[in-house]
């Protein structure tokens, strides 16, 4: 139920070869350690190990609370499996249970900026288990249990609570269970219903069904109202066949035996067995405004369309990310050990459970942000029967659900560092989250919902041939390969590549029948220029810039994306020959750099090479509009070697002037300079200029030259361990976008879906 991968089902389009590449590409795996501290001289290494290294431990040996003040174990959570039950595969052992452990990982970081490593522990003995992990507990604030198998899960995660005196946590069951929760909240009060006289049926009696019964139990249903069924039928009392302890606990006096009769009159039913377990007729015989929960993976118990074609009245949740309403783990898992982590938590326990279901019932009933909504072209999700639970990509998850879970752990008594401001600690949490992973999983959510057709100009090139197709594998759209047909082919062959997929067209620019209309196209915008027309024909059947830039123009392609074969200026000059910029606007580059989980936008990095004043300020303002587009509110800081007149120098001067050009202007956003790149980014030094007009650190920069801009987006890439994203054109009244000649498939297939999603045009 957490996602399709967790059940062994891959995404649509992605290629168990692609899969491979993927986790053995540079540097196999999917984690790294990387130093929080510096380690450049003698000095930082005496203080990193001998003998610096020998004062925190003296400390904390007289104090071992301390180890959460000069180590990483408050942050730090164990993801540990035994491979008995990985993401349905089955019982295929420890070591293959890795590469799930290490994306569990991945996940921490990425959602909640959770330290994690995978611990594959070799053993199916339950003690042998409970003995290896309960002695690795000083290493670690947390441990998550995941892919173990039933009953061997219970005990495992009982005795361990017992015995521990951090969180432990079976994401398999409690994820689940918190997430299915957290809607079922939502669809009762939906349909009107009460806790205490709902009548539900849950189908399946695994670790995630049993987990689900005790966490809704424990938020008011009525055990007498609660029937649990697993493949032999109801689980009543007096039965004795397939029996365990765990199941005994929720046995019920009935006389129903088989799941139909159970679900009979049911107000809701929730699905962890197999495809296909919900019959229509069984649907058809429940309550009226039946509340579905089909949560098998990776096909559902009954699909929402099946549903729908019986019934006008259900409310339907799946563990499908193609259907509304995914029971997602990662809504949980994440968020939940951030908040435990943060207030020392002891354990985890049911009222931070069901404090975490509360916190994301309620969040799926605010008002949906900006940059959630974009995922959905305009139409906001509101608030109903299709949208009960939150998306992943939601950012106010990571300010919400771990300040619900303190709370409740300092309220229960299990919380060992309270936290005094809470509202504080949602602030602080709003910016650890990762800025550019967020904005490009909604700018993909939203090109996967409003396909579009890219034009990949350099068609005869192996790596842009893999970049078209994982654009059109991941539903971006269809990619428009240009070339010559015989030489792709050719390539393709020599490359292994299947060309013959759906949504892979081959344009053979030779036999086009569009040529004579690009080639007038093109003339009539270059005669003035000292082009004849035979110039212009031949920059259209010998250049594929020109031709895929004219294909945009003329509505043949929705995009375009080129740059892998010559330089980013020579692309620049081929595509303004064929593309007008928005009227008002100017034409600039913009990147975008994730640095230690915090972005700001550089411009212009690709098109002005000293900009004037009135340049800079036009600047300035199509890098805020790119920054809103991208759901961030734009702070700009004009940078220069001076800050605010010390010391002085022409550049300085002309940065200045910029500022007092968009003071004369009617600007809705925050700007100040001139100033340093400390002052900009840096609120401690900041805060030494009061006068400042920025409300907090720049978010845009504007550089005063594109020397300083390309070269800090580089170094920042290179030393700094940044992402870097772009250039971005912005500026240009059609989607295009060049990549540089060092360009990967990803970045390829990252600026593609960038120009299908229109937010640079």
């Amino acid at each position: 139920m957490e996602n399709n991968e967790k059940a062994g089902r891959k995404p649509a389009g992605v290629t168990d070869q692609e899969a491979l590449d993927f986790h053995s590409r540079g540097r196999p795996g999917k984690l790294e350690i990387t130093p929080t501290k510096p380690m450049a001289t003698q000095r930082d290494l005496s203080l990193a190990y001998s003998p610096g290294v020998a004062v925190p431990v003296k400390a904390i040996a007289a104090d071992p609370a301390t180890a959460y003040d000069y180590t990483a174990r408050g942050n730090m959570v164990a993801v540990i499996s035994n491979g008995t039950a990985i993401l349905g595969l089955g019982n295929l052992g420890a070591l293959a249970s890795k590469p799930v452990m290490e994306g569990k990982s991945v996940l921490f970081k990425r959602f909640a900026d959770v330290d994690s490593i995978d611990l594959e522990v070799d053993t199916e003995n339950v003690d042998e288990f409970i003995n290896c992990v309960r002695f690795l507990g000083p290493s670690f604030g947390g441990i998550n249990l995941e892919d173990i198998k039933a009953p061997d899960c219970f005990i495992i995660e009982q005795k361990l609570r017992e015995i521990m005196d951090i969180p432990v946590f079976h994401d398999d069951q409690h994820g689940t269970a918190i997430i299915a929760t957290a809607g079922l909240i939502n669809a009762l009060s939906l349909t009107g219903r009460d806790l205490k006289t709902t009548r539900l049926v849950c189908n399946g009696a695994g670790a995630a069904a049993i987990a689900c019964i005790e966490l809704i139990k424990a938020m008011g249903f009525a055990s007498e109202n609660v029937i649990l069924c697993d493949t032999k039928g109801v689980i009543y009392q007096g039965r004795t066949e397939g029996m365990n302890q765990w199941k005994s606990a929720h046995a019920v006096p009935t006389d129903r035996r088989t799941l139909a009769e159970a679900m009979d009159g049911a107000d809701v039913v929730l699905g962890l067995s197999a495809k296909g377990a919900f019959s229509t007729d069984m649907i058809r015989s429940m309550a009226p405004r039946p509340i579905i929960f089909a949560m098998a993976n990776p096909d559902p118990e009954i699909t929402p369309e099946e549903v729908s074609a019986i019934r006008d009245d259900a409310i339907v949740a799946t563990g499908r990310s193609d259907y509304p309403n995914q029971v997602n783990n990662v809504l949980c898992f994440p968020y939940m050990f951030r908040g435990a982590l943060d207030v020392r938590a002891t354990t985890i326990n049911e009222a931070m459970k069901i404090a975490a279901a509360q916190a994301l019932a309620d969040l799926a009933r605010a008002d949906v942000p900006d940059d959630v909504a974009a995922a959905y072209q305009g139409n906001r999700p509101r608030f109903g029967a299709n949208y009960i639970i939150p998306v992943p990509f939601d950012p106010r998850l990571i300010s919400s659900i771990p300040v619900a879970v303190a709370k409740a752990a300092m309220d229960s008594g299990v919380a060992q560092r309270p936290i005094a401001d809470l509202d504080r600690y949602a602030r602080q949490l709003s910016a650890r989250r990762d800025p550019i992973a967020a904005t490009l999983a909604t700018i993909h959510e939203r090109v996967r919902r409003s396909p579009q057709r890219i034009v990949f100009a350099e068609g005869e090139e192996a790596q842009v041939m893999r970049a078209a197709i994982s654009y059109a594998n991941q539903g971006f759209g269809t990619a428009l390969l240009l070339g010559r047909e015989d030489r792709m082919r050719e390539t393709a062959e020599r490359e292994g590549i299947d060309l013959d997929r759906p949504n892979i067209q081959l344009v053979n620019a030779r036999i086009s029948t569009r040529t004579a209309a690009y080639t007038d196209y093109l003339y009539a915008r270059l005669q003035r220029q000292g082009f004849l027309f035979r110039d212009a024909q031949r920059l259209i059947n010998h250049d594929r810039n020109h031709f895929a830039a004219c294909m945009v123009a003329l509505g043949d392609a929705d995009g375009m994306v080129t740059g892998i074969t010559r330089n980013y200026a020579t692309a620049l000059d081929d595509v303004s020959r064929c593309l007008d910029k928005k009227p008002g606007h100017r034409v600039i580059g913009v990147s975008l750099a994730l640095c230690r989980g915090r972005t700001v936008l550089v411009a212009d990095t690709a098109v002005h090479d000293m900009p004037s004043a009135e340049e800079l300020s036009e600047i300035a303002i199509e890098a805020a509009g790119l920054a809103r587009k991208l759901g961030y509110v734009p702070r700009v800081a004009f940078l220069a070697y001076s800050t605010f007149g010390h010391p002085s120098g022409e550049r300085s001067q002309r940065v200045r002037e910029a500022v007092r050009i968009l003071d004369g202007k009617r600007i809705d956003f925050e700007y100040d300079g001139e100033m340093g790149a400390d002052v900009a980014l840096n609120p401690d030094v900041m805060a030494q200029y009061p006068f400042c007009r920025l409300s907090g650190p720049a978010n845009v920069l504007v550089m005063p030259a594109i020397h300083s801009a390309s070269i800090s987006t580089k170094m920042l890439e290179q030393l700094g361990g940044s992402t870097v994203i772009g250039p971005l054109l912005v500026g240009f009244d059609k989607p295009v976008q060049i990549v540089s000649m060092a360009a990967r498939e990803s970045d390829i297939v990252n600026m593609a879906a960038l120009a299908a999603y229109k937010a640079t045009s």
